[in-house]
């Protein structure tokens, strides 16, 4: 049977982690269909049907589904499901809001954030803030699973032919209504999708810190700026700068660690970039057992001077 992956998207733009989770769904079956939901969605489907892998796409464009309200998002999804065998969604903070409503209406279980597909019933997981991984067989005939898209490599956006067929289902449950959206606006990469991420932690001491010592670093690399838990918690930063298994997953290609010992759910969210390098004081820190480079220095001494050489 066909797979089922439900887009994140922005009305505008489809999201990096739709292509992560439709990598995903081509390891399952051949045939990959993909559902937009949105209104004014309509380019978001032909970049979708551009995508390689994909076969079909499908558009619902409707202002019910402006938001992307997870109770309305969940009813059509569960209108749909009948056709496909798997039905996957990013393990994003979207995706973790619907795909539990779309389980219960189908009276299923759900698989969430998995990393790894060895057969169409057999997945893998991290558990114990990725300290371990878990084996998980389904035997349910309908699977749903969100798919940790750091996990799995983009699909190419060129060289699908798909074709877009537009339905109409209007699903409103009325319990929920969109009230408004405070977005944070930055010139650098998103943190979830950037190559190199420069991250810091309560060592810094305060936001000004962040300011003075990780900008000037992050600038020069093109990279985007995460902190730790405990620097949020502190107040330093805004929460959506937060790395980690309760903050955002990230696998860039480089990681700077600034003054962070690797709390286990800090490790749990950056632990698969490709190269992690670490600046810390205390090399028995957590962090020091993952890094690639480990410097033992004072980090206000050594991000500055690290920024001057580039």
């Amino acid at each position: 049977m066909a797979v089922l992956v439900y887009a994140e998207h922005d009305n505008a733009e489809l999201k990096k982690a739709t292509l992560n989770t439709i990598t995903a769904a081509t390891q399952l079956s051949d045939e990959v269909h993909v559902l937009v939901a949105g209104s004014g969605c309509a380019p978001v489907a032909q970049l979708a049907a551009s995508v390689a892998g994909v076969s079909k796409v499908i558009c619902v464009d409707n202002a019910v589904y402006a938001h992307q309200l997870a109770e309305n998002v969940a009813l059509l999804v569960k209108d749909l499901a009948g056709s496909y065998s798997h039905i996957l969604a990013p393990s994003t903070s979207n995706g973790k809001n619907f795909m539990p409503r779309v389980a219960a209406l189908l009276d299923v279980s759900m698989l969430s954030d998995i990393t790894k597909v060895i057969d169409a019933n057999t997945f893998e997981r991290t558990i114990y803030a990725g300290n371990a991984i878990a084996t998980v067989k389904i035997s349910e005939d309908k699977i749903l699973l969100t798919v940790r898209s750091t996990a799995f490599d983009a699909a190419a956006t060129t060289g699908g032919t798909a074709t877009v067929e537009q339905l109409d289902d209007v699903q409103d449950a009325g319990k929920s209504s969109f009230v408004s959206e405070a977005l944070a606006v930055s010139d650098r990469p998103e943190l979830t999708s950037a190559a190199i991420v420069v991250s810091g932690g309560r060592a810094l001491q305060s936001g000004e810190n962040f300011t003075k010592y990780l900008e000037p670093l992050a600038d020069k690399l093109g990279a985007a700026i995460g902190a730790s838990r405990a620097a949020v918690d502190a107040g330093f930063v805004p929460n959506d700068m937060q790395v980690g298994q309760t903050g955002k997953i990230v696998a860039p290609t480089l990681y700077i660690a600034a003054g962070i010992s690797g709390a286990i759910q800090h490790l749990a969210g950056m632990k698969d970039s490709k190269v992690i390098v670490a600046i810390n004081n205390d090399p028995e820190s957590p962090m020091a057992s993952v890094a690639d480079y480990f410097l033992e220095a004072d980090l206000f001494q050594a991000l500055p001077e690290l920024t001057s050489k580039l």
